[in-house]
Parts: C-alpha cells; structure tokens; sequence
C-alpha cells in the first residue's frame, strides 16, 4: 500500500531551505526592496527572518509565493 503524494509543491521544504535559497538568488537588498519587511532590510540574518516569518502568516505567505516563482524556471 502506497501513501498518496501531496500535491503541494512547498510539501517537505522547510522556511529555512526557503530563505537560504532566496538570498543565494536575489541577495539581502534586493531581496529587501522586492518583500519590504524589516528582517531583510535591517541588519538581515537567516536567523532574524525565520523567528519573524514564523509569526507573521503574511510575510510567510510572500516568502512562500517568491520561492515558488524562483522554482518555476527550473521545472
């Protein structure tokens, strides 16, 4: 008996994998000027923005949406 597969694209990637990946691609100014939040413009750390992301749904929700649109290409 097989587990059915999610579709959901995000399924199995942590908030981390998804903030280290969008910092490596966009860098943390850039990064800052496209999701105006505080923990990307000021003194940015992957630490500072998973303990503000995982509190706050609709950053989370933008992170979400932007490392989805960097995957798209690759597919």
């Amino acid at each position: 008996m097989t587990t059915p597969q999610s579709n959901d694209p995000l399924h199995g990637v942590t908030l981390e994998t998804m903030v280290t990946a969008l910092m490596e691609h966009f860098g943390w100014i850039e990064l800052g000027q496209i999701i105006e939040i505080r923990c990307f413009n000021v003194n940015p750390s992957v630490k500072s923005s998973l303990q503000f992301l995982r509190k706050t749904p609709w950053a989370r929700k933008k992170v979400e949406m932007l490392y989805l649109s960097i995957l798209k290409p690759l597919e």
